[in-house]
């Protein structure tokens, strides 16, 4: 199942993306599937606050992604409030895909098929490393808040009142 993971399009798509960008982590391939925090946590021996959710939501038709610590549940009144948005709702599975290229459940913070409008949870930066899916839900990056911040060119902000 590893390889059959390894050799996923989004995979390879991602980490053809980590090497342009010239960012020293490299996928792993989990036996255990990550498509939640939780999961990713438990798979990897981490705290679930470490796992960055690349989670994308809709305004006026128009995807944002916010990455954010597994430890958090965006509120999207206060991001959508503090951002100037005027509305902030989860984006269909439709969306996703168009917007990213991945499916739900393996959307990736880079690579994504279109430019996005990306907000980082500054909890994230808490954690010397954090991980990230790679396209699929058994794949993972290790990646730091700093190096997700310069490639993303995100805006950094609280997503959750703790």
């Amino acid at each position: 199942m590893s390889e059959q993971v390894a050799k996923h399009p989004s995979v390879i798509r991602v980490q053809a993306r980590l090497h342009e960008l010239a960012l020293p982590g490299e996928v792993r391939i989990l036996s255990d599937s990550a498509r939640s925090a939780k999961e990713a946590a438990s798979a990897l021996g981490v705290e679930v606050g470490q796992i960055c959710s690349s989670l994308i939501f809709a305004s006026a038709g128009k995807p944002i992604l916010i990455l954010t610590s597994g430890r958090h549940r965006v509120d999207t009144e206060k991001v959508a409030s503090e951002q100037g948005i005027a509305k902030l709702e989860r984006a269909d599975a439709d969306l996703v895909k168009s917007a990213t290229g991945f499916a739900i459940g393996g959307v990736a913070p880079i690579a994504h098929t279109h430019p996005i409008t990306t907000y980082l949870d500054l909890a994230l930066n808490e954690y010397p490393v954090i991980w990230a899916a790679a396209g699929h839900p058994h794949a993972v990056f290790p990646t730091t808040f700093d190096e997700l911040l310069r490639v993303t060119g995100a805006t950094p902000i609280a997503v959750a009142t703790e």
